[in-house]
């Protein structure tokens, strides 16, 4: 697995640049993270999808599809496509420094 840098941590990544151990996880990564997706800013309905994301992901061991997403978040599916354009499942996983969600290509 490759690894990188993020924040000044080391964080081994998928080639995909998933996080492998989302222990290595911390706050100050998202806004880099989201830097380099095309996020110039974080907004609280950002780190309400994020937290949203690890709490799920720590509780049933993967990330919530867009559909669960939607209807669990508090974030309509219409705004998690505007917060998250390149796709909201796959870059609110990789901005939660959780493993990519089962079902997203």
């Amino acid at each position: 697995m490759p690894t990188t840098t993020i924040a000044e941590v080391a964080v081994e990544v998928t080639d995909d640049g998933f996080f492998v151990d989302p222990d290595q996880w911390t706050e100050d990564m998202a806004p880099i993270l989201a830097a380099e997706a095309e996020i110039p800013e974080l907004t609280d309905r950002h780190w309400q999808v994020i937290r949203f994301m690890r709490d799920e992901y720590f509780a049933k061991g993967t990330g919530p599809t867009v559909r669960m997403l939607g209807k669990t978040s508090g974030v309509s599916v219409k705004e998690l496509y505007q917060l998250f354009p390149m796709g909201p499942a796959k870059t609110a996983a990789l901005l939660a420094g959780i493993p990519k969600p089962r079902g997203c290509i």
